[in-house]
């Protein structure tokens, strides 16, 4: 399988109760959400992605924030943005490579934005914990459809 992958947190968060987060694998040629694993409780991003057991393949171009890395440990063609300290600051190039990567990043925010029009993963989720994962089934579904059919024309005769 050829293309270029995305992966991104979303948090959604209750009220002195639970954090639930998500973790959407995006791919890039198509716009399609292709994963999402889900954990209740405060996890860290890079802990959650080695829980999820992802099975890329190593001609496969993985893209992940700065929440993930450790990834490299992992994978061999892993693409993440350079990181500045207070001491070390980037150089023009590092820069401008951070720029392009955020120019990517972009459409993997619209996909958010996407599943966040529908309130239920945008706020507070009030429903049980055991139909979280479904409900965002559900919502990935409408996302994808909506992104599969976004370019047709309709004609009438």
């Amino acid at each position: 399988m050829k293309g270029h992958w995305r992966i991104k947190m979303i948090t959604t968060v209750e009220k002195k109760l639970h954090t639930i987060k998500v973790l959407l694998v995006v791919c890039l040629l198509t716009n399609l959400i292709r994963a999402i694993r889900f954990n209740i409780g405060q996890t860290h991003d890079f802990e959650m992605y080695k829980k999820a057991e992802f099975d890329f393949p190593s001609s496969l171009k993985v893209s992940v924030d700065l929440g993930f890395l450790g990834i490299k440990n992992l994978h061999t063609n892993v693409e993440i943005p350079q990181k500045s300290s207070k001491l070390k600051h980037l150089t023009d190039e590092q820069k401008l490579q951070n720029k392009n990567y955020s120019s990517k990043r972009v459409t993997i925010e619209h996909i958010n934005r996407s599943c966040k029009i529908f309130k239920v993963c945008g706020n507070k989720y009030r429903g049980k914990h055991k139909n979280y994962e479904e409900t965002w089934k559900i919502i990935t579904a409408l996302v994808n459809l909506k992104n599969v059919t976004n370019n047709l024309r309709y004609e009438t005769i």
